[in-house]
């Protein structure tokens, strides 16, 4: 019963800290806002959230990554694969490298495994945290799809090497040799864990509908257990079931467009899911905040214990390590332009735009630490193999707790200055543009109902809702503007409604076909889809 109360207590403070952040004058990042309850909780209400670790991890990480690898739009993805990936991967190893030298070199009483397991866990970036950040300094788009392609592949990465330190220092011994075929497994076989349990999940669930016909709470139960399903089902094979879930929500992607389920079904799941993230997003804050007096209450042992003559130290490690890392996120990514136009100058007619320096510390202080590193650092064992404690546990999930508040504070601050007049070159756009993909839907919706009235039967009613229905779309071909009049007779109104229902199925798989052939951006796709779904989801009846 204590258990749940908590849970319902951190839930009522994620509304409460919603509603606190839309009515303060000044524009205050949600993160923040949360953490900032979560320390009222704590100090003004003596609230403590005790904490399983591995609970703790189950619990938060799969959804979060299986929805960051769902969500993501595939086109800007894989259009600007090659950023992501050397942020995502090779700024996370050299992250790791880098970190994990100066912490152990500035804290000696940090083993080094343990210093790099914190580097590990400190170089996952939050989206979250630079959306809500991005509210009062607007980031371009592109770097924002950058930004989160970056999230979902060092989530995984991050974490991958979060593990192997960890098992470094619980084992004693590391091999290089050893670790790098150990995560090639882990991350092969988390990957087609991953692909395999939402792919057959979704032909299972294509056959089950078409028998039996679909229900969308159904399908959103099914939603809902599919990262956990790859998660544990990668866990149990010894593979990455972090790359598991990251990898199952990109291939759900594309099996549910392939899918195709029901209007009702798209739009009821898609809250249920914004709820959630928002739910754990903001529970994760809000923990960070509750915990964060027995953290300061705990500081003084934790000085005494390191041989510190003040806590004040502490402090100072918070500043210096989140320093340098912002340093070596801009050194990276200064260095990977450069190599570019290193590149570049090679090719000969290779027009090279060179970014704005304000644009390059835009993307080093939006690598912002959030919710995947507070769930991470928690899970550290509390006593080895052999019953020692785990070394310097209390210091590093107190330093990590720093990173993250500094971070947030300090891109709180530095981001609006850098982006107040910083002008973004314009979006570049794949495959056709919106007016290209609405007049390609509408033309394919007039062929169907052109189709449907020549297999009917002679029947006035239908012959005279298919003149209107086209009539309709062929406005929106000449002007744009769909209109919407009022159905004379009962039976006119019914045909026009199945008529109408048909041209938007018709709309849906133009629009999907124009998206498998590269032909449309993922974004506009969602975006017409969406639209589409809510025409849908008023023309249709309960049965």
């Amino acid at each position: 019963m204590h258990t749940v109360t908590i849970i319902l207590i951190l839930l009522l403070a994620v509304v409460a800290s919603a509603f606190v952040a839309r009515l303060l004058p000044i524009k205050v990042p949600l993160p923040l806002v949360q953490i900032a309850t979560g320390i009222v909780l704590s100090y003004g209400f003596g609230i403590s959230v005790p904490l399983d670790p591995e609970f703790f991890f189950l619990f938060f990480i799969p959804p979060l990554l299986f929805l960051d690898g769902w969500r993501i739009p595939k086109s800007a993805f894989f259009r600007d694969a090659r950023p992501i990936v050397t942020l995502a991967i090779g700024l996370v190893l050299f992250t790791v490298v880098g970190m994990g030298y100066f912490i152990h070199w500035m804290i000696p009483a940090i083993p080094l495994a343990a210093a790099f397991a914190l580097a590990a866990i400190l170089s996952p970036t939050d989206p979250v945290a630079v959306s809500a950040i991005a509210s009062q300094s607007p980031i371009p788009s592109r770097l924002m799809h950058i930004l989160e392609g970056e999230s979902l592949l060092n989530d995984a990465s991050g974490l991958v090497c979060f593990r192997f330190a960890v098992a470094a220092v619980i084992t004693g011994s590391f091999s290089l040799l050893d670790a790098s075929l150990e995560f090639l497994q882990a991350a092969g076989g988390g990957l087609l864990v991953g692909i395999a349990v939402a792919w057959l999940i979704g032909i299972l669930n294509r056959w089950l509908v078409a028998a039996v016909g679909e229900d969308p709470g159904t399908q959103i139960l099914i939603s809902l257990l599919v990262p956990f399903a790859a998660y544990l089902g990668a866990e149990h094979i010894g593979s990455s079931g972090i790359l598991a879930a990251a990898a199952a929500g990109i291939t759900m992607h594309y099996a549910d467009l392939v899918g195709r389920r029901l209007a009702a079904t798209r739009m009821q799941r898609r809250a249920v899911w914004d709820t959630i993230q928002m739910a754990l997003n903001g529970v994760i804050f809000v923990i960070l905040g509750a915990q964060l007096r027995a953290t300061v209450e705990g500081l003084p042992g934790i000085a005494i214990e390191m041989g510190l003559s003040t806590a004040w130290w502490l402090a100072f490690y918070v500043l210096a390590i989140t320093v340098v890392l912002a340093v070596l996120r801009f050194l990276w990514v200064w260095g990977s332009l450069k190599f570019t136009v290193f590149k570049g100058k090679r090719n000969e007619g290779e027009e090279i735009i060179k970014p704005p320096f304000k644009l390059l510390l835009v993307t080093a202080f939006a690598g912002v630490r959030g919710a995947i590193t507070l769930a991470g650092i928690l899970t550290l064992p509390f006593l080895l193999p052999n019953g020692a404690e785990f070394p310097a546990r209390d210091l590093l999930i107190f330093l990590a707790k720093g990173v993250i508040l500094l971070s947030l504070l300090s891109a709180s601050i530095v981001l609006p200055l850098l982006t107040s007049d910083l002008e973004f070159s314009p979006e570049p756009v794949v495959g056709a543009a919106e007016g290209q993909a609405r007049a390609a839907a509408a033309e394919a919706a007039i062929r169907r109902i052109e189709q449907l009235t020549q297999t009917m039967s002679a029947n006035d009613a239908y012959s005279e809702a298919a003149a209107r229905i086209t009539e309709l779309y062929q406005r929106r071909l000449d002007y744009g503007n769909e209109g919407d009049e009022a159905a004379r007779f009962q039976a006119q109104a019914e045909a026009e409604r199945s008529l109408r229902l048909e041209a938007i199925r018709a709309e849906r798989d133009e629009l999907f076909q124009m998206w498998l052939n590269d032909k449309l951006d993922d974004s506009v796709h969602q975006r017409l889809l969406r639209e589409l779904d809510l025409i849908e989801g008023a023309l249709s009846r309960a049965d």
